[in-house]
């Protein structure tokens, strides 16, 4: 549990950071709901007939003009980006760092295995999402309540779960990356983050690219597909389970057999 509780300690402020921001940004977005609501009518239907704008963005699908509709949009513009975001940052120095830091000869002298290594450092991961997300989600409820607004509790723990479990996807891709690099991968880690967020956009402006949605896990946290549909689909979600455990299951090969410098 040494590495696991080292990992957390070392990831605490950028963990308060992040969930600060993202809490912060998603919190505002509700408050300012209350103003927003008097133009509403005028605005959804503006966004309903900005053709591929609002295909990219699923917003020809629900009534932007109702709070969870527009919640559905800000959520996924906040907390899906910004949480893809932190997840990857997570997971692409996890293992990668103990080399660029040159912190691995003082490691791995002591008696844990690299199997116990790489399972403390992926939970330290998983925590670090975890507690970003009850953060995220106490600050949502309670800027609703404040604001007067009680959405379905149904499709508020959908669209909560499903950025979850976006967020873990991506932290696995990069935390199997992170086992096969030396150095400094936050670039690669954005990257893959905007690149996943760029290919749902694609699939969302035409029917010959709606493929796509089973690569990227931003295809199963559609907002205004889990609004209308009052569900999660579960054929997308499958792909990014498997991509989730092949993630992991890279890490593990590669690190036990890797020579690390």
């Amino acid at each position: 549990m040494a590495v696991l509780k080292h990992e957390l300690r070392q990831g605490r402020n950028a963990l308060v950071i992040w969930t600060g921001i993202i809490a912060f940004m998603l919190g505002v977005c509700v408050l300012i709901y209350p103003e927003m609501k008097k133009q509403m009518s005028e605005i959804s239907g503006m966004f309903a007939d900005m053709g591929s704008f609002s295909a990219a963005f699923g917003m020809d699908k629900i009534n932007f003009g109702e709070f969870i509709g527009y919640f559905g949009v800000e959520c996924g513009n906040v907390l899906g980006l910004g949480g893809a975001f932190f997840a990857a940052l997570l997971g692409i120095s996890a293992l990668a760092k103990e080399e660029k830091e040159h912190t691995a000869e003082f490691l791995l002298t002591h008696p844990v295995s690299r199997g116990k290594i790489v399972v403390q450092k992926l939970c330290s991961v998983f925590l670090q999402i975890a507690v970003l997300n009850v953060v995220v989600i106490g600050v949502a409820v309670l800027s609703a309540f404040f604001v007067g607004e009680m959405p379905e509790a149904k499709i508020f723990a959908l669209l909560f779960l499903a950025y979850f479990v976006l967020q873990i996807e991506v932290a696995a891709i990069c935390f199997g990356i992170s086992a096969f690099i030396s150095r400094g991968g936050l670039g690669i880690g954005l990257g893959i983050a905007a690149l996943l967020y760029f290919l749902n956009i694609i699939s969302n402006l035409t029917e010959n690219a709606e493929f796509l949605k089973y690569i990227t896990p931003f295809g199963y946290t559609e907002g205004a597909d889990i609004i209308a549909n009052g569900s999660i689909n579960m054929g997308y979600l499958s792909v990014g389970l498997v991509l989730t455990v092949i993630g992991i299951g890279m890490a593990f090969y590669r690190y036990s057999r890797k020579d690390i410098a």
